[in-house]
């Protein structure tokens, strides 16, 4: 265990946080971050709804959900293009750029026109299935840019500023479009389809038990080394939005829903994420009737927080980030959870969210209710809760033992009246 937490904190965690560091990983995860307000806008008109189906006098808001979470693929386009360009050092960049990767966006989903000129595309393919179709405009308009970006045409002329400005946009613009234009009306490319046809293996394993187990503990391993689960974003926000708008679909159907993994089921019902990634409320609760004076204060501090999912108080602070004690009953949570939950749902022991609530700080057991809809969600949160206690238990109290001689020792070695 030794040998491999050396090799955890000296080689592996400084390789991971420089890819984290790097320019397109960086602007690929702040991108997925820019958006969420829209999805927010999304989920709460969803909340709204629930209480229209009660109260039939309220209007129907569902355009400001059509035009907010249902226009997710137009608005990363440009988003992952603009953050691209920041992190590149090429602010000059940021807006232009960004405008032309909407351009070759729309052309990425395949529009028709008639003999009178309208222009017909799939409302669809601007939402969250094109999501993925709209990081990689981003990132191939992004990289035209760089190009340009590096080659700086005419900085050293005696033209005015702002045609020189003009001319080293023209360019990454032309190249942008023009090569957009010739695969998707010249070739006769689907684009969109093409992409979707790509990675839908990969949304298609996320909905499987060892793609949502694989989903949680990649999360949760890479923030036991302090990297953020956000990191992660780019990936997994297809596989959760995909998975929750054919739930919507099929609930508007009558049918059941039939998608597990989705951000409500992760993140909102907070069952696999109870006090946050890794779910360390077991944790905190063990800390509070903890013997160590440190442990207990951390505790204390941390519970609050803890209530709303929010663990980063207790992850830095206890420390669960690359404390090897602690570590490995959070790696365990991360596939303990996403196993419970997906037996109890497929068994029809608890309803599979069909309701898009982008919020995980709604505290137990409100959340798991209101999420899944179903009492039942109770009996499974006080399970899950004896599970945690009991994997974090023998963690911790040896890791309470190793905190109570470090005090034990401090008290020896202070000196007097200090």
């Amino acid at each position: 265990m030794k040998a491999f937490m050396k090799w955890i904190s000296d080689s592996f965690a400084p390789k991971m946080q420089k890819i984290v560091r790097n320019p397109w990983m960086a602007a690929l995860s702040s991108a997925m971050q820019k958006i969420i307000p829209f999805i927010l806008v999304g989920a709460s008109i969803f909340l709204y709804n629930v209480l229209r189906s009660y109260i039939q006098a309220l209007p129907d808001l569902g355009k400001i959900a059509d035009y907010s979470f249902g226009m997710l693929g137009l608005l990363i386009a440009f988003m992952m293009t603009n953050q691209l360009m920041e992190k590149l050092r090429h602010p000059g960049y940021m807006v232009s750029a960004g405008l032309t990767a909407i351009c070759v966006f729309m052309m990425f989903i395949n529009p028709t026109f008639d003999d009178n000129g309208m222009m017909t595309v799939a409302f669809g393919r601007f939402g969250p299935t094109g999501i993925i179709v709209g990081i990689i405009a981003g990132i191939f308009v992004g990289f035209i840019f760089n190009m340009f970006g590096k080659l700086k045409l005419l900085r050293d002329s005696n033209l005015p500023v702002f045609v020189v400005e003009w001319i080293n946009n023209i360019f990454p613009i032309i190249t942008s479009i023009g090569l957009t234009a010739l695969l998707t009306f010249k070739f006769k490319l689907d684009i969109f389809d093409l992409i979707i046809k790509a990675f839908s293996p990969i949304q298609s394993f996320g909905q499987t038990l060892p793609g949502f187990i694989l989903i949680v503990f990649i999360m949760t391993f890479f923030y036991s080394l302090g990297i953020s689960a956000w990191f992660w974003s780019a990936l997994t926000t297809p596989i959760y939005m995909a998975g929750i708008s054919a739930n919507i679909d099929a609930a508007a159907q009558g049918l059941p829903a039939t998608n597990i993994v989705t951000i409500e089921t992760v993140f909102t019902a907070a069952l696999i994420t109870m006090g946050g990634v890794g779910a360390t409320l077991g944790l905190n609760l063990l800390m509070l009737f903890s013997k160590s004076r440190d442990l207990k204060t951390i505790g204390k501090i941390s519970i609050l927080p803890s209530i709303f999912n929010i663990n980063e108080p207790l992850m830095f602070s206890a420390p669960v980030v690359m404390n090897p004690f602690l570590m490995l009953p959070l790696w365990i949570n991360a596939i303990t959870g996403p196993v419970v939950i997906w037996t109890v749902m497929k068994s029809g022991l608890l309803n599979i969210p069909d309701k898009m609530v982008y919020v995980g700080q709604i505290p137990a057991p409100f959340s798991r209710v209101m999420i899944t809809q179903d009492l039942r969600a109770i009996i499974v949160f006080l399970v899950l809760l004896g599970i945690y206690l009991l994997t974090w238990y023998p963690f911790f109290k040896v890791y309470e033992k190793e905190k109570l001689k470090e005090e034990e020792l401090e008290e020896t070695t202070s000196p007097i009246g200090a």
